[in-house]
């Protein structure tokens, strides 16, 4: 379940960060149209190669803007979250919540039945927790962010590795996160990182996907612990370390969103002056850069290639 208080308490945390982070972005991206890349999800379409292939009078570039598979995905989690995230929240604050589960004999009933209706609300929000962390859309845009943020121009090659035999991959999932996207903001904001730090953890990850978990009173027990190994050295997660880890999810996924819409509204207003035109950069894989232009339609808010008469 969520409580006000402490969505509250971590927002205070993170959002002043991500207005940094975002400052930062603003200055350091490598072209002026790289986080307008980040919004309208540039990428390269191999499937139009083969359009080429059967229309060569009428090739296309393969470097296209859109949803595609992802967003709609994106759309799916979102509907899911946002559901749980407005028929979920608590009517107490957290401590008087945990007054609530203070032992008297004659509370067992009442007390186990508190149990049981958070040990539900938990297997709900571990969904919620994984459509977080494993989207693609949200890794993406969190790894292409956290290019522009470092100075480094638009990935349009970005691809999540789907197997071992995979070589042509940006990284797994769990390596993209820790290593491309939670190492390298550790520069700028030593807050972000530590709560990705806190918050991502592959034991729990794997416990959670693999359905490889239990409970026992208000503790999560994943059952692929390791003796020795530090990467699964987690033997229980109370309740209240999950409340922290789950509002910690909530409120990035809020400042996620919340960052998407920051960079429209950005680039929509620089684009007014402009003719709703701006620039964007195509850098190819062997280094080649060209420029190609987009158009914001006011009336959809939204942004598509600018078409050549």
């Amino acid at each position: 379940m969520i409580f006000k208080d402490k969505l509250k308490e971590k927002s205070e945390i993170i959002k002043p960060e991500i207005d940094k982070l975002l400052d930062i972005a603003w200055k350091n991206q490598a072209h002026i149209g790289d986080l307008l890349l980040v919004h309208i999800n540039g990428f390269y379409n191999k499937d139009t190669l083969i359009w080429n292939e059967n229309h060569p009078e009428n090739k296309l570039n393969p470097h296209v803007i859109g949803p595609g598979s992802e967003g709609h995905s994106e759309s799916a989690h979102y509907s899911f979250i946002h559901k749980y995230r407005t028929t979920n929240i608590s009517e107490y604050t957290y401590p008087e919540y945990l007054k609530l589960h203070e032992w008297k004999p004659e509370r067992k009933n009442e007390i186990d039945k508190l149990v049981d209706i958070e040990e539900t609300s938990i297997q709900l929000e571990m969904l919620i927790y994984l459509k977080f962390w494993e989207a693609d859309m949200i890794i993406k845009k969190l790894y292409q962010f956290t290019r522009a943020l470092n100075g480094e121009h638009y990935d349009w090659y970005f691809k999540i590795c789907e197997s071992n035999r995979d070589k042509s991959c940006t990284g797994t999932r769990q390596d993209i996160i820790r290593k491309k996207i939670r190492e390298k903001i550790k520069q700028h904001s030593e807050n972000i990182y530590q709560t990705i730090k806190d918050t991502y953890k592959t034991q729990i990850r794997n416990s959670i996907a693999h359905s490889n978990y239990s409970f026992l009173g208000r503790n999560i027990h994943p059952n692929n612990y390791i003796e020795g190994d530090p990467h699964s050295s987690i033997r229980s997660l109370s309740f209240d370390e999950w409340v922290d880890m789950f509002h910690n999810t909530l409120v990035l996924h809020n400042e996620y969103i919340r960052m998407n819409n920051l960079i429209n509204e950005h680039y929509a207003q620089i684009a007014k002056e402009y003719d709703n035109i701006m620039e964007i950069l195509i850098t190819e894989k062997d280094g080649k850069q060209y420029p190609l232009y987009v158009e914001y339609r006011p009336e959809w808010n939204d942004w598509k290639y600018k078409q050549n008469k």
